[in-house]
């Protein structure tokens, strides 16, 4: 192979990347005033440059100063790194830690420290276009020359970007037909908030052990030794020294606590800007020219002393930092310093309010450079990500809410309502105003016009156009009570209206292309929310009308019409919502429908569950207007079967399918079996023929004597030809006709069965699930015809008394490791090649997904576990087949150490076949978690 050219030519072709060479400031001298002010700079609060660790290294090699400080999760991160090395694929390891603790310094130092023996580099440029990264990625990796590879350590801020960035890189790799036995990248993520951790993360807390404490120690003491009184401004250090002193802290900031005598100065109103910014936005900061705005109303004489002449005894808790001869960006020295000053300015008068508003009318009247925007609307907008369960304190911004309980409502409608003038084309500062208007005041006026003003604002985007359907839900819930019901239905309406407005949006969005930060994209997740507020607001309609008047039951599931109804509802001038009334049962039906198939089919992700809550009111609002309704209106034969059926929820194939999930018993389902059955005689038999066998099999799986499944045979041999044009028919064909050591060969060709599914898949479902992980509906067992399909659920429940989470979290397939789960399942051998799995059936090779990408970087003969998803089979728990026992290896291990990353399982994932072509059609990950910000 042909060499390419140098990595250092290589290196300064990346623009994303900022590269450690091995050979960093080798042979390199320094001005001796440079390297003490790289130094001072990092000590006094000044994030780490790559300088500061040479410097400690060279002292330490002359014997002049000690080694530099690594905090205790140093060597748990070196020995991860150490046995990724060892797999190949791409892995992950996280760092998680709190603000100011260190955590960017321990990953930098972890890459100074790997960078002879791994290409080090820190992701810095944009993340807008993921793939242009990857490229850059693998460009490091290979070094120009397929023949030069050396594994990438890649430090990562946040987690937004890893599944993408993965995925982007095995396109990369696949696509430039790379062959390699070593990790391409190993990716350090370092996240700057607390989490549930897993055993091999590691999370800096502000709290030192005492060998850090004694670490510490020796360096002050170098220090002082070195710098003298200098040391007294050398923050970042004191404040982890002294082990995050409260103390320490007030004593750095007591200049604040003269503000009261003195008034607020122009450089004190500048400390206030700075400390309140960098308090809640993370690393946030102003430009030096911004700063020096501040002063220019003050004397004249100002315009030739140094901004930190101009701050004066406010200079030593700010640093200043120049990147790569960028402008120099102005920030508080510690994040601990700016909270602090924040609450002392506070307590002289001077409320976060305030400083907010002096800091949007001085900063922010001209030309406001993009980052401060950014800045503000962080601080005022940026929501903590919600929990399972909806919280007030999910509803707004850490500044808000601070300002909402330390202040008063007034000061955050105030804020938000300067806001929203100064930036008139942002949406989203009108959308939290709504927002705080509906949720806090329950002034629903002012909040359906601020909602309305955001939505003019953005109207294409269907997350801006939910706040107006929100906005109208909540005043719907919250009607003074007794409401009349043409007051009901009215807001009800508005409320219909907003959503179907969101959900008309969302389905535009799917496949367009968005700009973000100047590039194209597409849509990245289907909002689904529109059509679950929706849901919300029928259940709400309901309970309100019935409780009014019985009558209202029959109006709403279409048993009696409106008109009739009247004399008993006593106000005929209801009659005007006669048309929304009549469309709400179908409605209903069809979006429960909907909904029932996004949660059984597919998941946020591999490792979480929708919130409970979405299912539950679903499944409310389905019972109250389609299962209490009767078949009076259908005319069909075996209408009165079908609405027996949609009593039970099972009225559909994804009403069948998801039984399990909710908990029908032996009973139900043999009604289900036995209604399904009648109803092959009365109207499309392949529909009615595949749900009767899927709850056959789902009554296998409670465990039920078997019983006999009259359809079985016919479906096999007679129905396939004929099979609709949707993929659950084709998923049990091929569940089917799989054949097993026992059985006779299969006669149709599988392959060609997989793909169907999957082209059918596309056609039905991708454009929704894009995002999403797709549920393993199905495993192939152990037993003959029926009872060798196991439902997931059994799985799941047969590890009920172990770990909890490993019956949600298919990341690490624990779950295959289970004795009983093992006793189940049949094992399907097969082959990895050229970064494609293949099962062995009937001495053939049918290619099929993985659940985890890292399972596919070797060439090797595999066993697996087959499952099966509604796009089709999916390989879990791969592990290699081989005599030497050196080489077996468990890719469900693998997968613990390595980055989780998802194959077949995956939305919006295309065919693995396409990597034959190696094209870069593979698919996303997760990317957006479509109910993680639902409201309740």
């Amino acid at each position: 192979m042909a060499n390419g050219p140098p990595l250092s030519t290589v290196t300064r072709s990346l623009s994303l990347l900022d590269v450690l060479h091995a050979n960093q400031f080798e042979g390199k001298s320094f001005n001796p005033e440079i390297l003490e002010e790289t130094e001072e700079n990092f000590y006094r609060g000044a994030p780490p440059e790559w300088l500061n660790f040479h410097i400690s290294e060279q002292a330490e090699l002359d014997g002049t100063g000690s080694p530099f400080i690594k905090r205790d999760g140093y060597d748990k991160l070196e020995k991860q790194i150490h046995k990724l090395r060892k797999h190949p694929g791409i892995s992950t390891v996280k760092l998680f830690h709190q603000p100011g603790c260190g955590g960017t310094t321990l990953a930098m130092k972890v890459l100074w420290d790997f960078r002879k023996t791994l290409r080090s580099a820190v992701l810095t440029g944009s993340t807008s276009d993921i793939t242009k990264v990857a490229e850059e990625v693998v460009h490091l990796f290979t070094a120009g020359s397929q023949g030069d590879q050396k594994t990438v350590l890649l430090l990562v801020n946040g987690v937004h970007v890893l599944e993408d960035l993965q995925v982007s890189i095995i396109r990369a790799i696949a696509n430039q037909k790379i062959v390699t036995r070593m990790p391409v990248v190993v990716l350090l993520s370092c996240i700057r908030e607390d989490a549930d951790l897993k055993s091999d993360d590691v999370f800096l807390q502000e709290v030192l052990s005492d060998s850090e404490k004694n670490h510490f120690n020796d360096k002050k003491a170098e220090l002082n030794r070195k710098y003298g009184d200098k040391c007294n401004r050398f923050h970042g250090f004191n404040i982890m020294q002294s082990n995050f002193s409260e103390a320490y802290i007030q004593e750095a900031c007591s200049v604040f606590k003269t503000i009261k005598e003195t008034g607020v100065q122009e450089k004190t109103q500048l400390a206030a800007f700075l400390s309140l910014l960098n308090a809640y936005v993370p690393d946030s900061y102003l430009l030096e020219a911004q700063c020096l705005d501040v002063f220019k109303h003050a004397n004249c004489s100002h315009r030739d002393i140094s901004l930190e002449d101009m701050l004066d005894d406010f200079s030593h808790l700010i640093i200043t930092i120049q990147l790569d001869g960028s402008e120099k960006r102005v920030r508080m020295a510690h994040p601990l310093i700016a909270q602090c000053c924040t609450e002392l300015m506070a307590d002289a008068g001077v409320t976060r309010s305030d400083t907010a508003k002096h800091l949007l009318t001085c900063l922010c009247r001209d030309k406001v450079p993009r980052s401060l925007v950014a800045f503000v609307k962080y601080m005022l907008t940026k929501r903590r990500p919600k929990q399972k369960e909806f919280s007030a304190s999910d509803s707004f911004s850490r500044l808000i809410l601070h300002i909402q309980t330390k202040e008063d409502d007034s000061q955050c409608v105030s804020l938000l309502g300067m806001a929203t003038n100064m930036f008139d084309r942002n949406p989203f500062f009108p959308q939290a105003l709504a927002r705080f208007h509906c949720i806090v005041l329950r002034d629903y006026d002012q909040a359906e016009m601020w909602a309305k003003e955001a939505k003019q604002r953005d109207p294409k985007k269907s997350v801006v156009a939910d706040t107006l359907g929100q906005v109208h839900k909540n005043h719907l819930k919250n009607l003074r009570k007794p409401a009349q019901s043409g007051g009901i239905l009215a807001l009800a309406l508005k409320a219909i209206q907003a959503f179907e407005d969101e959900e008309r949006l969302a389905k535009d969005e799917v496949g367009t292309n968005v700009k973000i930060k100047g590039y194209f994209h597409d849509s990245r997740f289907f909002n689904t929310r529109g059509m679950f507020g929706f849901l919300q607001v029928c259940n709400l309609v309901y309970d309100l009308l019935v409780r009014q008047n019985p009558t209202w039951r029959g109006v709403l599931t279409k048993k009696v019409s409106l008109c009739s109804a009247l004399p008993s509802l006593g106000d005929r001038s209801l009659l005007r919502f006669n048309d929304l009334i009549y469309r709400l049962r179908d409605a209903v039906e069809k979006k429960c429908a909907f909904l029932d198939g996004f949660l059984t089919y597919s998941k946020p992700n591999i490792k979480e569950d929708d919130p409970e809550y979405i299912s539950r009111e679903t499944s409310a609002c389905y019972r109250k207007y389609v299962g209490d309704s009767t078949s009076s209106h259908l005319k069909e034969k075996g209408a009165d079967l079908i609405q027996k059926l949609k009593l039970k929820q099972a009225g559909t194939t994804t009403g069948v399918l998801s039984c399990l999930d909710r908990e029908c018993t032996e009973s139900d389902l043999k009604e289900i079996t036995t209604l399904w059955e009648e109803i092959c005689l009365h109207k499309d038999p392949v529909t009615a023929m595949v749900n009767n066998i899927f709850a056959h099999i789902m009554l296998r799986n409670t465990g039920a004597t078997e019983s006999g499944c009259n359809h079985l045979t016919a479906f096999k041999q007679e129905m396939y030809p004929i099979l609709t044009d949707k993929p659950e028919p084709h998923m049990l064909a091929l569940l089917l006709h799989w054949p097993t050591d026992n059985e006779d060969t299969c006669i149709l060709d599988l392959s060609a069965m997989i793909k169907r599914t999957q082209d059918l898949y596309k056609q039905v479902y991708a454009n929704h699930f894009r995002s999403r992980y797709l549920r393993p509906l199905f495993f192939l067992g152990k037993g003959q015809e029926l009872n060798r399909i196991v439902h997931r659920k059994v799985l799941e429940e047969s590890v009920r008394q172990g770990d909890w989470e490993t019956m949600h979290d298919w990341s690490d397939e624990k779950i295959f490791q289970d004795p009983s789960v093992k006793e189940r399942l049949l094992k399907v051998q097969g082959e990895i090649r050229e970064y494609r799995l293949f099962a062995t059936v009937d001495g053939k090779e049918i290619e099929v997904d993985a659940n985890l990408r890292n399972s596919l970087w070797r060439k090797r003969k595999v066993s697996f576990y087959l499952g099966f998803t509604i796009k089709g089979p999916v390989a879990f728990a791969i592990q290699t087949e081989t005599a030497d026992k050196k080489e077996t290896l468990s890719e469900m291990d693998t997968s613990k150490q390595c980055g989780l990353l998802k194959f077949g399982a995956c939305g919006d994932e295309m065919d693995a076949r396409e990597l034959t072509k190696l094209k870069p059609e593979v698919n996303r990950v997760d990317e957006v978690q479509t109910f993680r910000r639902l409201p309740k």
